[in-house]
């Protein structure tokens, strides 16, 4: 089974030729890898909440979807474990749409008669990761005022499951405000 490859070797933002046509012979992107991350949305969707705590990248770097995918599991299970599931809202805000294709080339005795060299050097798509620029939001939690420290400890072990130095930053949400009208008789 393939190995999956180090992060380091899929960092720097660069745009490959990822062509794709609806003609297939013309495409050299045959398909797009299933994206791993199972929810964007996660908790108390229709609670308005105080404060937000945003996760802000401080550089730019490519995110694989399996790092995203692990953050988000490990940030959720510390906010659900001590705010419950309907104490918090937390919005992922990147979303991977990069191609990451890969050209193997085989090692070993006999490797020169499986190899194809640099013929279709394309190489196949092997997973899906998202463009960061620096300042980006890439998280978001909603919590009430209470509960900040909760969400910021949730968002800081969300930034260690990610390559990328990042930073904090508090918000506190607007309230809607009733607008009284008056009957007329």
């Amino acid at each position: 089974m393939a190995k999956l490859r180090k992060s380091v070797s899929y960092r720097r933002l660069e745009r490959p030729y990822t062509r794709r046509s609806k003609y297939r012979e013309k495409s050299f992107i045959r398909g797009n890898p299933a994206n791993r991350i199972v929810s964007f949305d996660i908790g108390n969707l229709k609670r308005k909440f105080g404060y937000t705590v945003h996760l802000i990248s401080k550089q730019n770097i490519q995110v694989r979807d399996n790092a995203i995918e692990s953050g988000r599991t490990c940030s959720n299970r510390a906010l659900e474990g001590q705010l419950g599931k309907s104490g918090f809202y937390m919005k992922i805000r990147m979303h991977p749409h990069h191609i990451l294709r890969e050209n193997p080339l085989a090692a070993g005795a006999g490797a020169d008669r499986m190899s194809t060299g640099m013929k279709a050097s394309f190489g196949k798509p092997m997973s899906n990761a998202c463009q960061i620029k620096q300042g980006k939001i890439l998280v978001s939690v909603s919590v009430h005022k209470r509960n900040l420290d909760v969400a910021k400890s949730a968002l800081k072990k969300f930034a260690g499951k990610l390559p990328v130095s990042t930073t904090m930053e508090t918000v506190e949400n607007p309230k809607e405000e009733k607008v009284e009208t008056k009957k007329s008789a």
